[in-house]
């Protein structure tokens, strides 16, 4: 699951695993264990988040274990990481389901200063997100596979979850 900062993927992905029993491996799950040892931009930081995460899904797909991961994409200088991370999916047999979440600008910029992204030390000042719209395309699709495409603007997290659940006939527990 990616977007843009604030569109609400940890929110929907919660509420998806809810849904389905699948695990769920957010973003910053990766970001906090390295970022705890190494500083955002230094040199080890992207590729030992990089080795994690491939890692992570490497046994998790040699396990059967289904996974939710929310990732903030940019267009197109992310490709070759998302391509990376789920090439081990894909050889052991795996498939990997895209969904783009999407909100309009205004709302995501109310979003990015909620309390709540605190506790996961993430981007909460509106001005840096504008920077980070301006410096990168975070709403271009992946190119290279079809995603689901959901606009959560006005859309409850369940009804996100549920399209998701629907869209790609995923088994649900509830």
């Amino acid at each position: 699951m990616y977007g843009p900062p604030g569109v609400g993927k940890l929110t929907v992905a919660r509420e998806l695993a809810a849904l389905t029993g699948f695990k769920l491996f957010h973003n910053h799950l990766t970001v906090d264990l390295v970022s705890a040892v190494f500083p955002r931009g230094s040199k080890p930081f992207g590729p030992l988040i990089h080795r994690f995460r491939r890692e992570m899904f490497e046994e998790a797909a040699r396990e059967g274990v289904d996974v939710i991961f929310t990732y903030v994409y940019a267009h197109p200088v992310d490709e070759p990481d998302v391509k990376g991370m789920i090439e081990p999916v894909a050889a052991a047999g795996g498939e990997v389901l895209f969904v783009q979440l999407t909100c309009e600008r205004e709302v995501l910029l109310e979003r990015v200063a909620a309390e709540s992204r605190r506790s996961f030390r993430k981007l909460t000042d509106p001005a840096a997100m504008e920077r980070l719209l301006a410096e990168l395309d975070l709403a271009t699709p992946i190119q290279f596979a079809e995603s689901l495409r959901i606009d959560t603007t006005a859309l409850q997290p369940t009804e996100a979850a549920a399209r998701i659940v629907e869209r790609y006939g995923l088994p649900a527990t509830h």
